[in-house]
């Protein structure tokens, strides 16, 4: 038998959700579920399941909204072919300050995020409001694909 050192491998230790993306096939996609379209993580608003044509497939036609950017895709693939779904999480976190357009936040252990920007729009605009009133906020953050983004704000709850 050959030389064993070559048949030596480091494999890293990952989290749950260690991919930024699984496969997943196109007809077993659901409204308000998620999909990778050109590189981009997405919630699907839209889609609808052509017959079968001369040449034999069905074909699922998606509408997605960037779940970042709130830009519109449009996607057309055969239903036996696999799509990229992206692993989205989602984390409520305590808001400690608004500083220079970034959010500093605290989870649950007590650790501190200070990479989050504030978002632009409406919601900014309610968590900078809020926040200058001296209320305590829950900031919402959504992450997928190594990008992340406050996506919502509540008050929260008096202990």
């Amino acid at each position: 038998m050959a030389d064993d050192s070559h048949h030596e491998h480091t494999f890293e230790s990952a989290e749950s959700g260690g991919s930024l993306t699984f496969p997943m096939q196109c007809s077993a996609l659901r409204k308000n579920g998620h999909v990778v379209i050109k590189g981009r993580p997405c919630k699907i608003v839209d889609m609808s399941t052509s017959k079968t044509g001369k040449h034999g497939h069905a074909k699922v036609n998606l509408v997605a909204l960037d779940i970042f950017t709130g830009k519109k895709y449009e996607d057309m693939s055969p239903s036996t072919h696999n799509m990229n779904v992206p692993n989205v999480s989602r984390k409520e976190l305590q808001l400690l300050n608004v500083d220079d357009g970034y959010l500093s936040l605290m989870d649950t252990d007590g650790n501190i995020r200070d990479d989050i920007k504030l978002p632009e729009g409406e919601i900014g605009e309610s968590i900078e409001e809020q926040f200058n009133e001296g209320k305590e906020l829950i900031v919402t953050v959504l992450s997928a694909m190594g990008e992340e983004a406050a996506i919502a704000v509540k008050e929260a709850p008096r202990s």
